[in-house]
């Protein structure tokens, strides 16, 4: 059961959200066997830096990525077991869904894979 975070800046148009969503569950169902109903997340926006309070920051270069206002962070919670190339066919599979459904660059995603042994989840009833 991935638990899943989608940051990403306001102002986008109507639907965004659900493109998002959509875009990375697809990528999750392709790249690590998750099946449709195991959908799991928590959706934000936020305004672009820190000038009118708490916003999403990110630098607009980091390791050779120019990035713009439109940063998304995607952070994925999920149990261990995945090897290497499920992991990178993940992310490149994250990023290529948002830039062909959203106006949001492949530049501007960054994702962050948190994984954790199965005891240290519960799927509801405290079990």
């Amino acid at each position: 059961m991935p638990l899943v975070r989608i940051s990403y800046t306001e102002g986008k148009p109507a639907g965004a959200a659900k493109a998002l969503s959509i875009a990375v569950q697809d990528a999750l169902m392709a790249c690590f066997d998750v099946v449709a109903d195991d959908y799991f997340q928590v959706i934000t926006a936020h305004p672009a830096g820190l000038e009118n309070g708490p916003g999403l920051v990110g630098l607009e270069q980091f390791l050779g990525i120019d990035h713009t206002a439109d940063l998304v962070i995607v952070q994925i919670n999920c149990a261990d077991g995945r090897t290497l190339d499920q992991k990178k066919a993940l992310y490149a599979a994250i990023a290529a869904n948002i830039a062909a459904t959203t106006d949001i660059r492949a530049d501007d995603v960054i994702i962050n894979l948190v994984e954790s042994p199965r005891e240290n989840w519960s799927f509801g009833n405290g079990v």
